[in-house]
């Protein structure tokens, strides 16, 4: 009987060892504690848990009062996406500004930094980088956060990511395999397809990957994305195809030898949820081969938990989940947490708070042939302004306004969105030139190429304002000739401070 009891206790910690679950609130809440002393091994942190750097260090630190090897998780690739300071903007460019001024070791710099500023704060796992080839320039998900369309570069600046990060005590998560450059539609809301053969799977997404693997990067993040070349049934998070033939198998048979940790992309996302339920994709996923089930972005609570703590249980007893498996995974889970501890999250690593905004600066581009006469006097800044996918936030600001007005005081601005312009294009840019008097204007726009009625405001306006600078605070593409326009290569808040640099001529 003692045996049968040991055995299930076993299992049931097995279950929740691989799960990372996220919670509500900037202090632990009692539900976590509880279940961390029975086996919970990860703890996902997202934007709503930070308040502060000195909040957050308590925070981990209570956690890891109940559980010392403890991973803490946090989804911070800095530039558009970032939850250290998802209410005031990152102090670290994005990917692509990172890949604009390709420079490896400037990458490498950033990473370290930005390693140290997280492992001060106690956590000691970062969902990134993107490895993603933005091969698609309508991709409404990836974008910025890739380090660019050209996989080389994507593949030395991944692996010089990786090196950086780690390089503070911090463990990489590169994501999203085998790639999610190539889709025109968000796994958030629906199962994008990728119609790539297996050629260009390996001579175009899969290129930073293997850069990432041989850099050492201790985890892999799958992407719940439909590749028919590779498997025509199942998404790669729930494909063994993907996860153990293709990531898992060595070399000599065609994969990537990756033996670290491999993570799931958020289980909640409708890419999965929709067709399979949490509880079936968790099982389906473990069973594929990932090791780890993220859970927590939009499902927070201990009953989501606790449901998919059981479903792996009842799915060993059913004989759905090899309980070898489990025991696999819940294994390199606990490996993950031991390297962590032994790395010394952050010990050695000297600070180097101005490299941020160094980047941002060395990314800006005149991405036109047009001069830009600096501007003196405030400014009228006009934010045309997208909807933000679910992996930014909207909490996030963007854009130069707040930037620009410490440098040139009495600048303002607004914003100007699809539902603007649905009134029709000439009275948004009526009403935008009625608000800005003679003042100069300055046009924001954010992936104008993906937004039609961005496109056709910024057309009108230039028509009735020809020398109207703009600044691109997305992926550049074909930029409007004839006026001043700035590429910043991402939304970050350097990113906003090295544009009004640019524009007035003036750093500090």
């Amino acid at each position: 009987m003692a045996t049968v009891s040991r055995s299930a206790d076993t299992l049931t910690r097995d279950a929740l060892a691989v799960l990372q679950p996220g919670f509500t609130g900037t202090t632990a809440p009692d539900w976590v504690l509880r279940r961390l002393d029975e086996g919970l091994t990860t703890v996902a942190l997202f934007g709503r848990n930070v308040h502060d750097a000195e909040q957050l260090a308590a925070l981990t630190g209570r956690l890891r009062d109940v559980r010392r090897d403890l991973l803490v998780a946090i989804d911070e690739e800095g530039g558009d996406v970032t939850r250290l300071e998802v209410r005031g903007g990152s102090s670290f460019p994005g990917n692509l500004a990172l890949g604009a001024v390709d420079d490896p070791d400037l990458t490498r710099a950033v990473a370290r930094e930005l390693g140290r500023r997280l492992a001060d704060c106690g956590i000691n796992v970062n969902w990134a980088p993107s490895a993603d080839v933005n091969s698609n320039p309508a991709n409404p998900v990836i974008g910025v956060r890739s380090f660019g369309a050209d996989p080389a570069l994507v593949a030395r600046h991944t692996a010089a990511y990786v090196q950086g990060l780690q390089s503070a005590g911090v463990a990489a998560c590169t994501k999203h395999f085998p790639g999610h450059g190539d889709t025109d539609t968000d796994s958030h809301h629906d199962l994008p397809r990728i119609t790539a053969d297996l050629t260009t799977l390996r001579e175009r997404e899969l290129v930073p990957f293997r850069a990432a693997v041989a850099a050492g990067t201790r985890a892999v993040m799958s992407a719940h994305i439909l590749l028919p070349a590779l498997d025509a049934e199942r998404p790669a998070t729930l494909s063994p195809a993907a996860l153990h033939g293709l990531l898992r198998a060595p070399a000599t048979e065609g994969g990537l030898g990756f033996d670290g940790l491999i993570v799931t992309d958020g289980i909640e996302m409708r890419a999965i949820a929709a067709a399979y339920g949490i509880e079936r994709g968790s099982v389906l996923a473990l069973a594929a081969g990932a090791d780890a089930i993220c859970v927590g972005g939009g499902l927070a609570d201990e009953d989501t938990v606790l449901r998919l703590r059981d479903a792996l249980v009842r799915a060993v007893r059913d004989g759905e989940l090899p309980e070898e498996r489990l025991a696999d995974a819940a294994a390199r889970v606990r490996t993950l947490a031991h390297w962590t501890r032994d790395a010394g999250a952050g010990e050695g690593t000297a600070p180097a708070p101005g490299i941020g905004l160094t980047a941002a600066r060395r990314a800006v581009r005149l991405t036109s042939t047009t001069p830009h006469e600096p501007l003196t006097r405030p400014a009228y800044v006009a934010a045309f302004t997208p909807l933000a996918n679910i992996a930014v936030g909207d909490e996030t600001p963007w854009g130069i306004a707040a930037e620009l007005s410490r440098l040139l005081p009495g600048t303002e601005t607004a914003a100007y969105t699809a539902e603007d312009a649905a009134a029709g294009t000439r009275a948004l840019v009526d009403t935008l030139l009625t608000a800005a008097g003679d003042r100069p204007v300055v046009a924001v726009v954010r992936d104008l190429h993906r937004h039609p009625w961005m496109a056709d405001a910024l057309h009108a306006l230039l028509v009735a304002r020809p020398r109207t600078a703009v600044v691109e605070m997305g992926v550049p593409q074909a930029p409007p000739q004839g006026t001043p326009h700035l590429a910043t290569h991402g939304a970050a808040r350097v990113c906003s401070q090295a544009a009004a640099e640019a524009l007035t001529g003036h750093r500090p």
